[in-house]
């Protein structure tokens, strides 16, 4: 038979490891022919599946020689290793299990169940032999450098006279068990764990402190109480403070000669640390229906965290015990409790004998809000929450802690009304001035806080995260101004407690004014048009009908003055001036008229009486009179210059046109001439209408 093609087979070899990677089949074409006949194809088929089979056959064989070759290298080591430890070679041994640990990795991914376990315990075993020879070693070493310090020295201890070989041997044994590190990191599955394991000098140095602490503090020793977290948190921290200057001294220049990136004082707080945890974990889940122990074992940990921080340096990255607080049952437990106890503490603060009296009533310079008792307790106990969860790590339940504040805010918001109403049928009383000076103080501190960057903090936290239940309520433009810092989370609370203040206010100046109208009557009635001259009376002196009035605005002054604080009495002076002058205005100018005697009478009762009266508040007083002070000069314009300005505003009401552009000063422009801004020309004419001493009159 004739052969239209050659089938040529070339195996191509890799020589390493030994056994073919790729095999080709290919189809050589002679010169001429495009094409292989099918029957040429069925007669390779057969040598291409026997290649198939001996290829498969070759990878089988390869994979066990690379098995082979690796449990050879294992037994190897393993044999390198008993060697060096016969020849008491610790750093070669130490090499020997570093390179079974590398081996270790790399199989992880390999389906030899067998082998990985195989090397796995040759490694566990080797490991543990040299780790316990080099821990024995550490110990007489680190017991020789009288390691641990339990108690603070009383004087420096005196070095020993191997000092030196002392120090020497502490190097090497800290260097050999860094060594032995990564062997340990993989025994144990901590390689990849949330925070990086300790270090095994540290492990070690921390066994004997471990066995105190739970010869101590577990079991049914007396130490071990669950009303007295305080005894072991103590007693860890004065662990970390009596053997932090043997740390930097003796391990951190070994750790640093070694190249290692930790601490050895934050290693050893580190290790304490973790024995704390696990007793905080376990006292909580069993202090979760006990509101009193479960209190005090808050505080404590909120204790501990701060001197951790602030005494020990502890870094802020690394968890402390605040993180045990925010597990779901305790966060909502702590809570509850919370808010439970605040509402306790505001009934007894409410129903206290001095609950609305200030307690630096005696102390002028220290009493300018004149809280009562029962509003600065309350907004200390507010702070207090604050503080305890201030330090926590999580946005999330600092917010759970605002929304509970903000809670308890209006709680105490609806109790100052429901004693502001017992009180409102007599405002001017001490009690119902004292709930005004607790609404503006609690609103004062509030406006305090919504500037302060913890809390504008927790505002940007709260936006970003979108939190539900802080933002509920809140418009898309409330809640683009909270973004922008325009507003605050407090804009709420401090709109309502402004109203119900702006309300308390009104309702003071309104019986104030209701007591000065009653001794103003006989003023309103005076015979102003009678009066004599001024020319006719040697000096001049208060209207006897005045006395009353003026008597009863001196002493609600200074009754005001004393009893509220010191921004609600600006509000409230200015109140009353206002009110007092619209009075004067309408009951007395307004409804008489004036002779020039008359008129000169009510100049100086006003300037020289009502206005000083006020002038002990402020500069200027008549300025907060602008109508009676405006009027009083109308009704005293010698004849003539009455006389011009009445014909000029007559004119100007009667043409009703521009006296700028007649060339002639405006109505405005002449009563402004004269000191006149506020009275318009329509007021001032009726005014200089009441007036009755014009020519021919």
């Amino acid at each position: 038979m004739k052969h239209n093609a050659t089938v040529t087979v070339i195996t191509k070899f890799s020589w390493g490891p030994h056994v073919p990677q790729k095999i080709f089949l290919y189809i050589h074409h002679k010169p001429g022919w495009n094409q292989i006949s099918f029957s040429h194809r069925q007669v390779a088929q057969p040598w291409m599946d026997n290649l198939r089979q001996t290829c498969n056959q070759v990878d089988t064989i390869e994979r066990h020689m690379k098995y082979l070759r690796c449990l050879q290298h294992i037994e190897e080591l393993s044999a390198a290793v008993q060697q060096c430890l016969m020849t008491s070679s610790i750093q070669e041994a130490i090499k020997a299990v570093d390179s079974m640990a590398v081996l270790d990795c790399g199989l992880n991914q390999s389906g030899c169940s067998h082998l990985q376990n195989f090397l796995r315990e040759t490694l566990c075993f080797w490991h543990k032999i040299i780790k316990d020879r080099l821990a024995s070693d550490f110990e007489k070493i680190l017991a020789q450098l009288h390691w641990p310090i339990i108690s603070p020295p009383t004087q420096s201890p005196i070095p020993a006279a191997n000092y030196q070989e002392i120090s020497s041997q502490l190097e090497l044994l800290v260097t050999q068990l860094l060594a032995l590190q990564t062997s340990d990191d993989i025994i144990s599955q901590r390689a990849l764990a949330s925070s990086p394991p300790l270090c095994l000098p540290i492990q070690i140095m921390l066994l004997p402190l471990r066995r105190r602490f739970k010869y101590h503090f577990y079991g049914n020793r007396q130490t071990n109480s669950l009303s007295k977290p305080e005894w072991y948190l103590t007693q860890v921290l004065m662990w970390m403070g009596n053997n932090s200057a043997f740390m930097e001294e003796k391990i951190q220049p070994i750790l640093d000669r070694a190249e290692a990136s930790f601490s050895a004082r934050v290693e050893l707080c580190r290790g304490l640390l973790s024995l704390v945890q696990e007793k905080v974990a376990s006292d909580a889940s069993r202090l979760l229906y006990d509101d009193v122990l479960f209190c005090h074992l808050v505080e404590e940990v909120l204790q501990f965290e701060k001197e951790l921080r602030s005494n020990h340096l502890y870094p802020a990255v690394l968890p402390g015990l605040l993180h045990l607080l925010l597990e779901d049952a305790v966060l909502q437990k702590w809570l509850t409790v919370e808010k439970k106890m605040a509402v306790e503490k505001m009934d007894a603060m409410l129903s206290a004998e001095g609950a609305w009296s200030s307690q630096y009533k005696d102390i002028s310079d220290m009493d300018e809000l004149k809280a009562p008792d029962c509003a600065e307790t309350f907004m200390t106990l507010l702070q207090v929450i604050t503080e305890r969860y201030r330090a926590l790590p999580c946005p999330s339940a600092q917010l759970k802690f605002l929304e509970l504040q903000r809670e308890l805010v209006d709680d105490f918001r609806i109790r100052l009304t429901q004693v502001m109403k017992e009180e409102s049928r007599c405002p001017l009383g001490v009690r119902y001035c004292a709930i005004l000076n607790a609404v503006n103080y609690i609103s004062t501190i509030l406006g305090d806080w919504a500037d302060n960057v913890f809390f504008l903090q927790l505002q940007q936290a709260a936006v970003s995260h979108g939190e539900e239940m802080v933002l509920r309520g809140q418009g898309t433009m409330e809640v683009g101004r909270l973004a922008s810092l325009e507003g605050s989370l407090f804009d709420g609370l401090l709109a309502l407690l402004d109203r119900l203040k702006g309300d308390m206010l009104g309702r003071l100046l309104e019986w104030t004014m209701r007591e000065i109208t009653e001794k103003a009557k006989p003023y309103c009635q005076d015979r102003w048009l009678s009066l004599p001259s001024q020319h006719d009376q040697s000096t001049m002196t208060l209207s006897s009908t005045a006395c009353p009035m003026m008597l009863c605005v001196r002493d609600r002054l200074l009754n005001l003055h004393n009893v509220l604080s010191l921004s609600l009495f600006q509000l409230a002076w200015q109140g009353l001036a206002e009110r007092l002058d619209n009075f004067l205005y309408q009951n007395v100018i307004l409804c008489n008229h004036f002779s020039d005697g008359g008129a000169a009478q009510l100049q100086f009762d006003m300037t020289r009486n009502l206005f000083p009266l006020f002038g002990h508040y402020c500069k200027r007083p008549e300025n907060f009179f602008k109508h009676v002070k405006e009027a009083c000069l109308i009704l005293c314009l010698n004849v003539g210059s009455a006389i011009l300005l009445r014909t000029l505003l007559n004119e100007s009401e009667e043409e009703m046109r521009d006296w700028t552009g007649a060339g002639d000063p405006s109505p405005e422009a002449a009563l402004n001439e004269l000191g006149v801004y506020c009275l318009a020309p329509c007021d001032v004419l009726i005014l200089l209408s009441l007036r009755t001493s014009w020519p021919g009159q």
